[in-house]
């Protein structure tokens, strides 16, 4: 069985792992917020700093994350500001026992803010310029979003997850199974590219414009899947937003308007889908640290409401351009 945790990534190991790179600390290491993986910021010797991600065990093949550094350097080649793998004595991903680790400069800025009109337009252009230079080939290894993935599998997880408790599952079960029948009804694999895959504004840093972060869920998908996350509020603002984005992306490539009947499908593959990661990752001690709700009534009763008005949202006519 695959040992999917940290057990043996103690402060030792990283050290001696960056020192077999050449790389020595100048400060202590400062544990950054990821929990699928496990990413630090820290001073070199020569005054610069960096960021040293580990990943996750069994979670990618190395040639699956090869494939995501090889992309993150054509995009960083095409002068889309995005923090990319530095290469290291030749390569972007090394090796240090059971831990495989990469090296990122050092980024900084504050959280892109998605109900800001003229940031969205700004994201619009760069979103835009990343599906031009990412329609240009596949992947070859990497996985697309799909509603086996999404959907199915973890749909087994949670049928199986000590943590949903006993007295809810019937009514959980009740509005999940009609969620899954509609998500999977309603989605259709069209117009797949390569994709940042999880562009939400946590994954967007802002300095005098936007610096794109982590492409650690980099996909083969529908373009809208890089745009939906940034829409917020009730359906007007979200309608405005979308016009914002979509004119500011047509600057830099066409975007296909039947894609907009994906947005809730895709919305609920990704509610469907962090359940049962947060279920399947409970095991790694840093999940009931961090997310203690999760194993609660209360979130549960919660979920059971969230699913059910998103049942009612994927009954609703799709959002429409120039509203």
């Amino acid at each position: 069985m695959t040992d999917f945790s940290f057990s043996g990534l103690n402060p030792d190991t990283i050290l001696d792992a960056l020192e077999d790179q050449g790389i020595f600390l100048q400060s202590g290491l400062l544990a950054l917020n990821s929990y699928e993986n496990r990413v630090y910021q820290f001073q070199a010797e020569d005054n610069q700093r960096y960021v040293v991600k580990f990943y996750r065990p069994g979670r990618w093949t190395d040639t699956q994350i090869e494939e995501e550094h090889a992309f993150a350097l054509e995009l960083a080649e095409n002068e889309i500001p995005i923090a990319a793998p530095l290469l290291i004595n030749g390569e972007t991903l090394h090796h240090h026992g059971d831990y495989r680790f990469t090296l990122f400069p050092s980024v900084g800025g504050r959280q892109f803010e998605n109900d800001n009109l003229d940031q969205l337009e700004w994201m619009g252009r760069f979103i835009g310029r990343i599906h031009r230079v990412a329609q240009a080939k596949p992947f070859a290894d990497r996985p697309a979003i799909d509603t086996q993935s999404y959907l199915d599998e973890p749909k087994r997880i949670l049928e199986n997850s000590q943590l949903l408790p006993d007295h809810l599952k019937t009514a959980f079960f009740a509005i999940l199974n009609p969620v899954i029948e509609k998500a999977s009804a309603n989605y259709k694999s069209q117009g797949v590219i390569r994709l940042h895959g999880d562009c939400h504004p946590g994954n967007i840093l802002w300095r005098d414009g936007p610096t794109f972060v982590d492409l650690d869920d980099c996909r083969m998908g529908p373009a809208i899947q890089d745009l939906w996350m940034m829409l917020s509020g009730d359906r007007q603002q979200q309608l405005l937003q979308l016009d914002t984005l979509v004119e500011a992306y047509e600057e830099f490539n066409e975007f296909d308007n039947s894609q907009l009947a994906l947005i809730e499908p895709l919305r609920a593959m990704r509610m469907v889908h962090y359940m049962a990661w947060l279920s399947r990752r409970w095991e790694d001690p840093a999940f009931p640290r961090a997310f203690p709700w999760f194993a609660d009534d209360k979130y549960w009763e919660g979920q059971i409401l969230a699913l059910k008005e998103q049942m009612s949202a994927m009954q609703e006519p799709p959002l429409k351009l120039g509203f």
